[in-house]
């Protein structure tokens, strides 16, 4: 009698016939490699990949032409340090393939990047597992293009810095941490503090792709004046958009009357490429104003209102010793 299929799958999986022993195929198998720890790495990691590591947590995703921009004198010394950190699982990467569109390297949080910022803000690590998952959500996110332009605006403002030395980038918030600081009242893209020698000038962020109708950014300005109004700062809102004739479509706008008195300030690529420089254009006037000499009050530090930058703010602060 010839044995059927059933006979044969059974006998396949009788550990008692020689060969179908599960638990020596089990210890076969090559181990899965250890996630290194911190300790692990102490002596290899300095300050500037902790830098990194709080800057990609804040901000989600930068390129690597915008680390470089922030924290390294070349793109090649930048990508081989960035290599041999993603080899050690402190960051990640990808790179976004999409027909017709730039394809920048983009960098994320590693396991062990992520374990340490939350060490820091002495909360519960995440697992591997998350911290991937959530780089994969940022690679999968249709806003990630929008994210990288509002952290490029952000990033001219660091790489001006590096230049200029009366200058400072000392506040940069994402999106996120803006909402939660002020209360959930206003959700700019970004938040930051520029320094120019004594002068400290705050400021929202709202970028501008070009998707939504003019009226749709002009909406955005009430929640800003009720911020102010109820005891927030007195901060210009800068509009960055993506040409000379939408920027224009604005201030016809503002000039209307939009029932707001919130200082609104505007650049567009023909104004220039460097934000500190005089791009700005502020509703009602002609002229173009430097960032720093933009119109700007802290005002009195309350539960909506953070007040001027602290040392800890300062996105290049570990930097500051060396």
């Amino acid at each position: 009698m010839t044995d059927g299929p059933g006979s044969r799958l059974s006998l396949e999986g009788d550990s008692s016939l020689p060969g179908n022993d599960n638990t020596m195929k089990a210890r076969k198998r090559p181990p899965t490699a250890r996630l290194p720890t911190l300790m692990d790495l102490s002596g290899r990691l300095n300050a500037r990949d902790f830098t990194i590591a709080h800057l990609l947590d804040e901000h989600t995703a930068l390129t690597t032409a915008q680390l470089t921009a922030v924290l390294f004198g070349s793109p090649v010394t930048c990508q081989h340090r960035l290599s041999s950190l993603r080899k050690l699982r402190f960051v990640d990467r990808f790179i976004r393939n999409q027909p017709t569109r730039p394809r920048p390297m983009c960098w994320v949080v590693g396991a062990l990047a992520a374990r340490y910022v939350a060490l820091v803000r002495d909360e519960a690590p995440p697992t591997p597992k998350a911290v991937q998952q959530r780089a994969e959500r940022i690679m999968a996110s249709p806003k990630l293009d929008h994210l990288l332009g509002v952290n490029g605006f952000f990033v001219a403002l660091a790489a001006h810095s590096r230049t200029d030395s009366s200058t400072r980038l000392a506040r940069w918030w994402s999106e996120r941490s803006s909402t939660a600081a002020y209360g959930r009242r206003i959700r700019p893209d970004g938040h930051g503090v520029w320094t120019d020698g004594t002068t400290s000038v705050g400021f929202f962020v709202e970028y501008d792709t070009g998707t939504e109708p003019i009226g749709r950014l002009v909406d955005k300005l009430p929640a800003y004046q009720r911020l102010r109004d109820d005891g927030g700062p007195d901060y210009p809102v800068l509009f960055v958009l993506q040409s000379p004739v939408r920027e224009q479509h604005l201030h016809q706008r503002l000039g209307a009357g939009v029932g707001s008195t919130v200082r609104v300030a505007t650049t567009s690529p023909l104004a220039g490429a460097d934000p500190a420089a005089a791009v700005w254009r502020v509703s009602g006037e002609g002229r173009r104003r430097r960032l720093a000499d933009l119109p700007s009050a802290h005002g009195q530090t309350g539960p909506i209102n953070p007040g001027p930058p602290r040392v800890g703010d300062d996105p290049l602060r570990l930097l500051q010793a060396l």
